[in-house]
């Protein structure tokens, strides 16, 4: 003789605990919406909240073509040709000087120049030690 009736999941003791144990979290979740101000319907600020701004800042010189890619208005292929020129012609010794590479004019210029880094004047402070010599003997 087999029982055909079915076994509940989860025992009677065990359904007792459970209830309890979802009701305390229901309660103090309740609990926890009134304290914010949930009853009041000021819950959420994220719209009241000021837009965080990112600073990111490319070197022309130094940047590969996925770095590149993040500046507005560039595509890989724009990115892809900055660092073809730079192999070509040398690094940029300005700014101003990526005008030189097809496609880039001056409202990409304007564009483009909040976000790249100034790249520094070339001086000539570092001597060669034998023109150091040279030049004291």
């Amino acid at each position: 003789m087999t029982d055909s009736t079915p076994r509940p999941w989860i025992k009677p003791r065990d359904q007792a605990s459970l209830l309890a144990v979802v009701a305390s979290l229901l309660v103090m979740m309740a609990s926890y919406w009134v304290y914010k101000g949930g009853h009041e319907g000021r819950l959420i600020d994220i719209d009241r909240a000021d837009p965080l701004q990112a600073s990111y800042l490319v070197n022309v010189n130094e940047a590969d073509w996925p770095e590149l890619l993040q500046l507005p208005g560039l595509g890989e292929t724009m990115a892809r040709r900055i660092i073809s020129d730079r192999l070509q012609h040398g690094p940029f010794r300005s700014v101003e000087q990526l005008d030189r590479v097809n496609g880039i004019g001056p409202r990409t210029m304007e564009r483009l120049r909040p976000f790249l880094m100034p790249i520094p004047v070339d001086t000539d402070w570092a001597v060669n030690s034998t023109d150091e010599i040279e030049i004291r003997n």
